[in-house]
């Protein structure tokens, strides 16, 4: 019998003594695997998003956040994977949702929604899309102090921060530092993982690091205890069969410069949403016991599947083109990184 010890991975994970070269290259096949299929079903889909049926049928403040965060999707495939031809149908829908003259008037369905999404079309807004429209959304948002502290909780505060310096927006926001010192994820070692939240977490992860494409400006310290709650947060999600949120913290681990295709619960995570995926790729809801019935027709399933087919294609794309050096965390204090 073959006895597996853990041990310390280089980015703060652990990994077994026994794990082979060709266990390592499986899991980064299923990842690919997970990263072409996922991002087939979008491209495949997504138009749904922006057609007379899925205007008809999807109501509009959820149907616009998935347009902002396939926006998002395709941000960060440009940065990681740009001649990805499966990119192109994807972002299309994107460009052509930002042409349509309605698109501010639907940000503002919701009056508290209205401001948040608007920064948020403003600041991924594809190449040819700077319109007067962006232009003007820009300057309302300014004018009214949107991007100025007020009473934005540090959650709220640091997306703000994230999405104003995208949209190349002065502010006068809190620094980074300071807003991950109040954050969820900067009190969260010890917490029991039932009172935490997986997007506050995992988003504040996503923030600092731009997904993966900075240094979290953590200290050593900062990024092992933020670590620990991603760790925990992800055994408890694979337990759970929480299906996109472990996709998320897979992403988390990724961001902050561990390799979670080498930490026993990111096996484990990879795992179950391989085994969760269906045939023609997606991820077939949030969660195992809130799977789309089989029953179900497809206007139906698209509802069900979208959002955690979305996050399980990032967080794949993202490792699939991320397998390079992992940023070196910074050994100065977090406030060593100053606001801009």
């Amino acid at each position: 019998m073959t006895t597996r010890t853990s041990v310390p991975d280089a980015g703060g994970g652990t990994t077994a003594a026994g794990e082979t070269a060709a266990e390592e290259t499986a899991a980064e096949e299923t990842v690919a695997t997970l990263a072409a299929g996922t991002g087939r079903w979008l491209g495949l889909h997504a138009g749904r998003l922006d057609s007379p049926a899925g205007r008809a049928e999807l109501p509009v403040t959820p149907r616009v956040k998935a347009l902002l965060q396939l926006a998002l999707l395709c941000r960060c495939w440009r940065k990681a994977a740009p001649d990805d031809p499966a990119l192109e149908p994807v972002l299309a829908v994107v460009e052509h949702a930002w042409r349509r003259p309605d698109f501010p008037r639907l940000l503002a369905h919701s009056p508290d929604s209205a401001r948040p999404f608007g920064l948020i079309w403003a600041a991924l807004a594809p190449a040819g899309a700077v319109t007067d429209a962006r232009r003007g959304m820009l300057d309302r948002l300014s004018a009214d102090g949107y991007l100025k502290p007020r009473r934005k909780s540090p959650y709220l505060h640091l997306g703000t921060r994230f999405y104003a310096e995208l949209a190349g927006l002065g502010h006068q926001l809190a620094s980074y530092e300071e807003l991950y010192a109040c954050s969820m994820l900067a009190r969260a070692d010890g917490v029991p993982v039932a009172e935490l939240d997986v997007c506050q977490v995992t988003d504040t992860v996503f923030y600092l690091s731009d997904y993966g494409f900075r240094d979290t400006g953590l200290d050593a310290e900062a990024r092992e205890r933020a670590l620990r709650v991603v760790e925990r947060l992800t055994d408890h999600c694979v337990r759970e069969g929480a299906w996109e949120y472990a996709a998320k913290l897979l992403l988390a681990r990724h961001c902050l410069g561990s390799d979670p295709l080498r930490t026993p619960s990111g096996a484990a995570a990879l795992g179950m949403l391989t085994g969760a995926r269906s045939p023609d790729g997606s991820i077939p809801g949030k969660t195992a016991r809130g799977r789309a019935p089989a029953s179900a027709a497809p206007q139906q399933y698209f509802r069900w599947a979208y959002q955690p087919t979305l996050v399980t294609a990032l967080t794949m794309l993202l490792l699939t083109n991320g397998r390079r050096p992992h940023p070196v965390p910074t050994m100065s204090p977090p406030t060593a990184r100053r606001t801009r």
